[in-house]
């Protein structure tokens, strides 16, 4: 079969309800068209009681699989991207592997924020070339919704709720190509939590410790690093910017995408995801969520080849190009 490994199939979830910008603005105390402006946002899904990390991942998971034709006793791996899961332990993945009917599955859940889909891929890709596993199925599912405040005025309206999920398998050929990551701790007070779940546990008044963002510092990081990325992943993929016919990038802020595709200067046919408009920012579910869009609009199709580009909280960022199942 060779050494190759690449996308079978991709499958996400949004929940039902879907929450305009009106909504928020009033209980920030801004404009809606402040909103849209500011991030490109105008409306993002919010996940009801019943929808939960587990169960959107194992639905965004289940359909991942009925489009790759692979059935869940042939997932040996399952990778769950999350940072919204608020139980220490165990993992989601394990719970999530017997949801979808594949118990006997190796899995792990990653905490990569907004990379997280892509380091899952890396490391899919690694397991699936190496031999360790056939099929792995790759999972970024988040309620966002559940770790900011709802109150704060910088960070309320950029955030949705949503899972999506690919299946990593063999093949003759790369459609996975080499994997560009890493990260810069010396900025994590960019995007983090300020509290620990101890300052809960141990200060009775102390507030529910939500995520906080220096979205300006952020935005300029964004800018300034995340071109020289998109570079080294053409270069690591024996690419140039014409052989594209996509790019999905973490969907943060519409404002960045088309920052860092104009400075990558992209041609004007390559499909760039917007899905951030009507999604807005579901950290690790963003790509894959993203990518199904373009697939379903057909903006790309089976065999284009989409580079990824990955980037969130510990300023990771992660980046490959792969080929539309």
């Amino acid at each position: 079969m060779g050494n190759g490994s690449r996308l079978l199939g991709i499958g996400g979830y949004r929940p039902r309800c879907l929450v305009a910008n009106e909504e928020i603005g009033a209980r920030i105390g801004v404009d809606s068209a402040w909103i849209r402006r500011r991030s490109g946002i105008a409306s993002r899904h919010v996940a009801a009681a019943d929808e939960t990390v587990l169960s959107m991942a194992a639905e965004a998971g289940r359909k991942a699989l009925a489009a790759a034709g692979i059935v869940p006793e042939q997932v040996d791996v399952v990778l769950l991207a999350s940072i919204s899961y608020l139980y220490q332990t165990p993992a989601a993945a394990p719970r999530v592997a017997h949801e979808i009917g594949a118990p006997g599955a190796a899995a792990l859940d990653i905490s990569a924020a907004c990379s997280g889909f892509g380091y899952g891929l890396a490391l899919a890709d690694s397991m699936v070339r190496a031999g360790s596993a056939r099929h792995v199925l790759v999972i970024g599912a988040e309620r966002m919704t559940d770790i900011i405040d709802p109150a704060d005025p910088a960070a309320a309206f950029l955030f949705g709720d949503g899972a999506g999920a690919a299946v990593v398998g063999p093949a003759g050929t790369r459609g996975i190509f080499p994997t560009v990551w890493g990260s810069d701790g010396a900025l994590a007070d960019l995007i983090a939590h300020r509290r620990s779940w101890l300052d809960l546990r141990d200060g009775p008044e102390t507030p529910w410790p939500t995520m906080l963002m220096q979205g300006t510092e952020v935005f300029r990081w964004a800018l300034r690093e995340l071109p020289a990325v998109v570079e080294a992943v053409l270069k690591a993929a024996g690419l140039s910017p014409a052989d594209l016919r996509g790019f999905v990038p973490h969907q943060a802020n519409l404002r960045i995408i088309e920052g860092v595709a104009k400075a990558a200067e992209l041609p004007a046919g390559v499909a760039i995801a917007r899905d951030v408009t009507t999604t807005a920012n579901t950290s690790a579910a963003s790509i894959p969520l993203a990518l199904e869009r373009l697939v379903e609009r057909g903006e790309v199709t089976g065999g284009d080849l989409v580079l990824l580009l990955g980037f969130g909280a510990g300023m990771t960022y992660s980046g490959q190009v792969v080929a539309v199942p």
